[in-house]
């Protein structure tokens, strides 16, 4: 089995082309920051819980009455998210440098978490097949 196919990485993968697609619109929100009448955009959170071949279902198993349950939370397509409180300047430019400097800080954090765990996951597997 590829290792593309395993669903971890694929979904891993997909998170970070996620973040990498995040971060151009960021930079395009600060860069326009002095255009008029330009309004920030941002990218709607991944949506893990639709079935398909991108994105495979994967369900928590809890084998205590104890546990809580779980619930689910590709490509260069993700939705758009129109949403987000946003003041605007007299020339009609709704970008807030401040707000999108710590979008763009947490969305960095993200994509080292996302391959850090990436690059963890092929260690074990390069563990576990002895090399």
């Amino acid at each position: 089995m590829p290792i593309s196919e395993i669903p971890i990485f694929s979904m891993l993968r997909t998170r970070m082309q996620w973040h990498q697609e995040r971060q151009k619109l960021l930079s395009e929100n600060v860069a326009n920051s002095d255009t008029p009448n330009f309004r920030p955009r941002d990218l709607a959170p991944l949506d893990f819980t639709r079935g398909g071949p991108r994105s495979p279902s994967v369900a928590l198993v809890t084998t205590d009455p104890a546990h809580l349950a779980g619930f689910g939370g590709g490509g260069t397509q993700f939705a758009s998210d129109g949403n987000g409180p946003f003041e605007i300047r007299p020339a009609g430019n709704g970008v807030d440098h401040e707000d999108q400097m710590m979008r763009v800080a947490s969305n960095q954090l993200d994509y080292q978490m996302a391959t850090t765990l990436y690059s963890r996951g092929l260690t074990l597997i390069k563990t576990a097949i002895g090399k």
